[in-house]
């Protein structure tokens, strides 16, 4: 990823979540009400695609994967008071969250500052229960710079590691996962995957030929996909213990599947709870 300019997946996943609110029928997978807002200037423009073309596979795709996922890690969070969000980007929860809880947003620093400026210019205010913690993922001690920006080490916490493992190498991956591994026993972790060619189905090899080219065009190309098998080994060989692996169609209640929209479970993304065991 150039540093110097927006994260494109950052943008569109925020345009999915909210034109789910406008491009699709009830029911309602998940409300982010501050997306929009936080797209500024971009809002029209990229909320507009969804409108105009929301049943093609890419789009209607990005709704169904951002919208689950959201709100599959979401309702975790009655279980924890501290809520670490690895590579934030455009997540809107400390903004719209309930309280009593603190929230981390853990991106790289370049990132961070353009979601400073976009919140500063949609007038949303950065409530105190929002740290932000700059973290070049490569070389810093992930625990080290939470502890420094308030977490509770003792304490447990619920972690969203949401659209980021598909873009980094296994040993990436490894290297995360062992300093997640270093968080207070009991914490949650939630993360999303890519099925490997062979295990998706016929919409997510639609969907993942597509997306694929796609964000490689745009410098951030897909660089791993995992049998869930093997994402279970993977998590549990650094202290990580996975309580359940499934799909989109079954991470959130059926009766959000009975739609008339263009709306549609498919298997390209697998969503992972773990907790961590110490």
């Amino acid at each position: 990823m150039d540093e110097g300019k927006p994260s494109a997946t950052a943008l569109s996943a925020a345009a999915a979540r909210a034109a789910h609110l406008v491009a699709d029928a009830e029911p309602r997978i998940f409300a982010d009400t501050l997306a929009a807002r936080l797209l500024g200037g971009r809002a029209e423009e990229m909320i507009g695609y969804h409108r105009r073309q929301g049943a093609h596979i890419i789009l209607a795709g990005t709704r169904a994967i951002t919208t689950v996922r959201s709100r599959y890690t979401e309702e975790r969070l009655g279980r924890h008071t501290q809520y670490v969000i690895l590579g934030a980007g455009l997540d809107t929860y400390g903004y719209r969250g309930g309280s009593g809880i603190t929230v981390f947003e853990v991106d790289r620093p370049a990132t961070q500052e353009w979601k400073k400026g976009l919140l500063e210019s949609a007038g949303i205010p950065v409530p105190a229960s929002v740290a932000f913690v700059p973290v070049d993922f490569e070389s810093d001690d992930l625990l080290a710079r939470l502890e420094a920006a308030g977490l509770d080490a003792e304490r447990p916490a619920l972690v969203s590691w949401l659209g980021v493992s598909f873009y980094l190498t296994r040993d990436a991956l490894s290297a995360a996962l062992a300093r997640i591994g270093r968080l207070a026993p009991g914490s949650e972790l939630v993360m999303d995957y890519a099925l490997p060619p062979g295990m998706r189905d016929a919409e997510g090899d639609a969907y993942g030929e597509i997306a694929e080219r796609v964000v490689g065009e745009s410098g951030e190309p897909y660089r791993s996909a995992f049998a869930p098998g093997d994402i279970d080994a993977l998590l549990g060989g650094h202290g990580v213990d996975v309580a359940e692996n499934v799909r989109l169609a079954d991470a959130v209640p059926p009766r959000l599947w009975r739609r008339a929209d263009s709306l549609r479970p498919f298997d390209y993304f697998r969503l992972v709870r773990a907790t961590v065991t110490g």
